[in-house]
């Protein structure tokens, strides 16, 4: 499995870190110099409270048809803009989001993904 990430405060790195924990999934993190070879899934976070950070917008100008799905991070306080990067995202390119949490992510949220990333592959 490949996890491909952007992290801009450490929320989505410590997300990544509980992550790794717990499965042995190939988790590279967003930077000009990533090779994407492999199809896999991204999780970013949101942005300026409601926005797809630019990191990520770059990714996926290049990257996105190897994208399955897409996650992010948010936080509660913004109302109806929480993880919305993850929408946003899955309306410009097509991606379905696969799970928002808030922060790093719970013990609960980590387990969600990985239930819902072996579905989809059926691991």
């Amino acid at each position: 499995m490949w996890i491909y990430y952007d992290s801009k405060t450490g929320n989505v790195e410590r997300f990544m870190e509980k992550l790794r924990g717990l499965r042995d999934w190939n988790l590279k993190k967003i930077g000009p110099d990533l090779q994407v070879n492999h199809p896999g899934h991204l999780v970013t976070f949101t942005t300026r409270i409601g926005e797809v950070p630019e990191t990520t917008s770059q990714f996926l100008n290049a990257h996105a048809k190897s994208i399955r799905t897409v996650s992010s991070s948010g936080n509660r306080n913004w109302g109806q803009n929480f993880a919305r990067a993850a929408d946003l995202v899955s309306l410009k390119y097509q991606i379905p989001v696969s799970l928002k949490f808030e922060l790093s992510g719970t013990k609960r949220d980590v387990n969600n993904f990985i239930e819902l990333l072996e579905q989809l592959h059926d691991c």
